[in-house]
């Protein structure tokens, strides 16, 4: 059974950095894509960024390229998210998934997710 378990957030202000982490056990993940997805209040849960386990290769949404930056430390089974130059309408909780295969952008496709962690953008 995987687990995922997302720590980091919090409140910071606009301009400020954060970094999210996603402690995942249960598997071996060689196998496995990896992505960072986010739900504002009253809107549909979006995707962020995704990471290839095996490889590293990293695909972005628009929103976030070259503020954001996804990252995975194979040793400790953990995969970040290394958020800079914040914005207020970065403020959602943000969910950590996972899924067998290649990376996509789908949430559909992503088979297992964490709890998610609050992070709030203050301008």
């Amino acid at each position: 059974q995987v687990q995922l378990v997302e720590s980091g957030g919090g409140l910071v202000q606009a301009g400020g950095s954060l970094r999210l982490s996603c402690a995942a056990s249960g598997r071996t993940f060689s196998n496995y894509a990896m992505g960072w997805f986010r739900q504002a209040p009253g809107k549909e849960r979006e995707f962020v960024a995704a990471i290839k386990w095996s490889t590293g290769s990293t695909y972005y949404a628009d929103s976030v390229k070259g503020r954001f930056t996804i990252s995975r430390d194979k040793d400790k089974n953990t995969m970040y998210l290394q958020m800079n130059s914040l914005k207020p309408e970065d403020t959602a909780v943000y969910y950590c998934a996972a899924r067998v295969g290649v990376v996509v952008a789908a949430r559909t496709r992503y088979d297992y997710w964490g709890q998610g962690t609050q992070v709030t953008v203050s301008s």
